[in-house]
């Protein structure tokens, strides 16, 4: 027989002398415990108050009250939106928007024959860059039963530019004209007789000017109908004249081309119509 007590014996005779507390003891003591931790963390939270009355004591005189923020400036518009544009509604007769179109970077081209007529005397178009532009032409708006082709009554191109270069465009317009005061033409042309070499007069002047917006003119090419060089005959009766507007408000620049046969009152009423649209898209805004 074994003398030798094995692990489990030894721990059962040593718990034999433990004395085990009674539930009202054990219940007694975490009392007592939880009140010691509310004291302290009641001295806890009292010092972390004084610290930041300490820290706080230094400043003795209010600080000093802020400026008044001033009124914030109006946003920049950049995107060219449809709404700065003329509007069917602008239009004495019933037209309908059928091509539009937008871009960036685009030339502020006046007329292609006036570019034309610079380069051929070795100067430059003299047209200046766009930071971004939108077009449209305006058709005569017709039932869905008529199989003819519409007619254009009013082309728009809408700019907007660097506002110094914007001024420019105005200020340096007669300078632009002078050299094609009356500048001849010659192309192409294919008759029945088949192809011709054909001239034409162009003559450009600034016929008005001040009447929308912050700048507006309007330009105006009066040529001859073309004419066979080698004949002289002309080919039909000379065209009215090319009328075209510019107007100017803010950092917007609008030109206007209107249809074969329009008089300058009508395009003087669809400039400053144009105007009031384009303050919807002008820096600074109207």
């Amino acid at each position: 027989m074994r003398d030798d007590p094995t692990l489990v014996e030894q721990i059962q005779r040593d718990l034999q002398d433990v004395r085990w507390l009674g539930p009202e003891e054990i219940r007694s003591r975490a009392r007592r415990r939880s009140q010691r931790k509310i004291v302290v963390a009641t001295v806890v939270l009292a010092f972390a108050g004084v610290s930041a009355v300490a820290v706080a004591a230094p400043r003795k005189s209010p600080s000093p009250a802020l400026p008044a923020a001033a009124p914030s400036a109006a946003p920049t518009r950049h995107e060219i939106t449809t709404d700065a544009l003329l509007q069917p509604t602008d239009l004495p007769q019933q037209v309908e928007v059928r091509l539009s179109d937008s871009g960036l970077g685009a030339p502020v081209q006046l007329d292609y024959e006036l570019d034309d007529c610079r380069t051929s005397q070795g100067r430059s178009d003299g047209r200046k860059m766009s930071i971004l532009s939108r077009s449209q032409t305006l058709m005569h708006k017709q039932s869905p039963s008529v199989a003819t082709q519409s007619k254009s009554v009013l082309t728009q191109d809408l700019f907007r530019m660097v506002p110094e270069a914007a001024t420019q465009l105005f200020t340096e317009l007669d300078e632009l004209v002078a050299p094609c005061a009356e500048w001849r033409s010659v192309g192409q042309v294919r008759t029945a007789e088949g192809i011709r070499t054909m001239e034409a007069i162009h003559r450009w002047a600034v016929v008005q000017r001040g009447f929308a917006g912050d700048d507006a003119a309007i330009l105006r090419d009066s040529l001859t109908a073309p004419r066979d060089v080698q004949t002289g005959q002309p080919l039909g009766d000379d065209p009215s004249p090319m009328l075209m507007a510019i107007v100017r408000v803010g950092d917007t620049v609008s030109v206007l081309r209107a249809r074969a046969g329009g008089t300058e009152a009508e395009l003087v009423q669809l400039a400053v119509a144009a105007a009031a649209r384009m303050c919807a898209a002008a820096n600074p805004p109207c």
